[in-house]
């Protein structure tokens, strides 16, 4: 394993999607040891700093930081400085802006350190029962321009395919997805409400109508029938 003190290093730390029990040990001593952390929300990112005691400076980077951001935190891994790179649960970097921060280092020739961890599409993924040889990720459904179409190319795709939804438009997305497959819906994954729906989406939408449609959800959806 690198070692933690590797400076001009930005590491992708995953961090925990609800449960704590999921921190590895070397994801808190990278926390541990780099110079400064990069957390999409500081607020959050510091309850998982105080469980570990973890006493590292945190900086903001985040969905509305602008290119002098970005340059801000390349210039200091250029001069020799140690960055993780975290965002508010999950894996940076997927459906989520921390991308471009290490877009940004790869062009600067700065060295980039995976830290794998939990991941919600992953994690829905391996408990879908579908074939998963082949799947598409399909981040989230634009919120308006565009939405029709998303969920019209959606009937085309054949694989198993999942994507990101919120709480507030879950049940609409249930209505405009393809009706003949069978279908995952997970919320709260890791947490103490987690549920996984399985079925069609009408039945779906039945069941949710029964529990409770708030929390945070990943749809994985079967391949299309030969």
């Amino acid at each position: 394993m690198p070692h933690l003190k590797n400076n001009n290093a930005l590491f992708i730390v995953a961090t925990p999607i609800g449960n704590l029990g999921d921190c590895s040990w070397r994801m808190v001593e990278v926390l541990k040891s780099v110079d400064l952390i990069a957390c999409e929300d500081t607020r959050v990112t510091g309850k998982l700093l105080s469980h570990f005691e973890i006493k590292t400076r945190t900086i903001s980077f985040h969905q509305h930081s602008n290119q002098s951001k970005t340059q801000e935190l390349i210039d200091l891994l250029k001069s020799g400085s140690s960055i993780a790179l975290v965002t508010d649960a999950g894996t940076p970097g997927i459906s989520d802006p921390g991308g471009k921060l290490v877009e940004a280092a790869v062009k600067e020739g700065v060295n980039v350190i995976p830290i794998p961890g939990p991941s919600a599409i992953i994690t829905a993924l391996s408990a879908s029962g579908f074939p998963t040889d082949r799947f598409s990720f399909l981040g989230f459904p634009p919120n308006k321009k565009g939405r029709l179409t998303y969920f019209k190319n959606l009937a085309k795709v054949n694989d198993t395919f999942a994507f990101y939804e919120s709480t507030h438009r879950i049940e609409k997305t249930l209505e405009q997805v393809p009706q003949d497959r069978q279908m995952i819906v997970c919320r709260e994954l890791t947490k103490m409400h987690e549920h996984i729906y399985r079925g069609t989406a009408k039945e779906i939408l039945s069941q949710l109508a029964r529990t409770s449609s708030k929390g945070e959800f990943v749809v994985v959806m079967a391949p299309r029938r030969k």
